[in-house]
């Protein structure tokens, strides 16, 4: 499976980015990092060694001016933008609606719509002129409920629902779709829940795999599709 030539990768420094940069290293493309710690970035680069085929980029991607100027310091590094892979987001839960944080709410917005949006408003007009493609992370959770969860179920059925607007939008320019994983196996997750079934989880390598295959001209038809990722792989 090939890959495009140059893509950015938002969150990449976080265990599904990494995996996704990573694959995308070894079939040959040229990848820009976003990220916020320069001591992530800083790990990330170091284990990589894949010299100037991969920069980085720090941004703030919730901020619409550090997002535009993250897209065009992505694009004049790498040459060209023919792909976006929106790996970065958050997540908060574990108590009702009512009882949740007052802050919970708009930093969900702010991590997993926010950040997306204000990528895709100015990567647009880039992929537009390559015939791109955008994959987007959202959330078997958010299709399937949520409970405890609200404010990032609801973020994420929001990306959803922009997925699917920009791949209409935008059809037979820029191919928009999304994957929806469920527990993802990190070693966050599993020290976060010790006991539960881990086999029963999905490795980041796996869905990486999805994401290079949506990102790749191999998925040609393919746009406006919500992507379930959450069996065992």
């Amino acid at each position: 499976m090939s890959a495009p030539r140059g893509v950015l990768v938002t969150g990449g420094t976080g265990a599904l980015g990494r995996a996704v940069v990573e694959l995308l290293l070894e079939k040959g493309a040229r990848v820009a990092v976003s990220y916020r710690k320069a001591s992530e970035w800083r790990a990330l680069s170091d284990s990589l060694k894949a010299g100037d085929r991969v920069v980085g980029v720090e941004a703030e991607l919730s901020d619409a001016d550090a997002a535009r100027a993250a897209v065009d310091q992505a694009a004049k590094a790498l040459g060209t933008l023919d792909a976006v892979a929106l790996i970065a987001g958050g997540w908060a839960g574990g108590t009702p609606f009512d009882a949740a944080p007052a802050d919970e709410w708009p930093r969900m917005l702010r991590a997993n719509l926010d950040s997306a949006a204000n990528v895709c408003r100015h990567a647009l007009p880039l992929l537009r002129a390559q015939k791109g493609a955008i994959v987007a992370v959202g959330s078997r959770a958010a299709e399937t409920g949520g409970a405890g969860m609200a404010a990032y179920a609801v973020s994420k059925q929001a990306l959803h629902a922009l997925v699917r607007v920009l791949a209409l939008e935008n059809r037979g320019s820029v191919r928009i779709n999304a994957v929806l994983p469920g527990t993802i196996d990190t070693p966050a997750n599993r020290g976060a829940m010790k006991t539960a079934d881990h086999a029963a989880w999905t490795s980041p390598e796996a869905i990486a795999r999805v994401v290079l295959f949506l990102l790749s001209g191999e998925s040609a038809p393919t746009t406006g599709a919500l992507v379930p990722v959450d069996a065992p792989a």
